[in-house]
């Protein structure tokens, strides 16, 4: 099954990478090879994210990184949404897609 990420997540993990790397680039450029990895996981196991609580939508999924939630719409390919700190709210703009 074919990854496909929105502009919105993409711009969401340069977010929280620049973030941490203000402490240690290090752990920066490692959450994002862990974030895209697990991703990548997704292409053969799209099921293994929960439900997202919040919406009343089966297709969209979250599987978690920390305290990061990737949030997913599974169809034909794998949609990666957008990436949210689990303290932030999700909005009905993380889970619109152009698809």
């Amino acid at each position: 099954m074919n990854i496909v990420w929105s502009p919105l997540a993409l711009e969401r993990v340069e977010e929280y990478a620049e973030y941490i790397a203000l402490d240690s680039p290090a752990a920066a450029v490692q959450w994002v090879d862990e974030i895209f990895a697990k991703v990548d996981a997704l292409a053969g196991f799209p099921e293994i994210g929960r439900s997202v609580p919040e919406l009343s939508r089966a297709d969209v999924r979250e599987l978690f990184h920390g305290q990061y939630r990737i949030i997913y719409r599974v169809d034909r390919s794998v949609f990666v949404l957008t990436v949210r700190h689990t303290s932030q709210l999700l909005t009905d703009a993380d889970v619109e897609d152009d698809a």
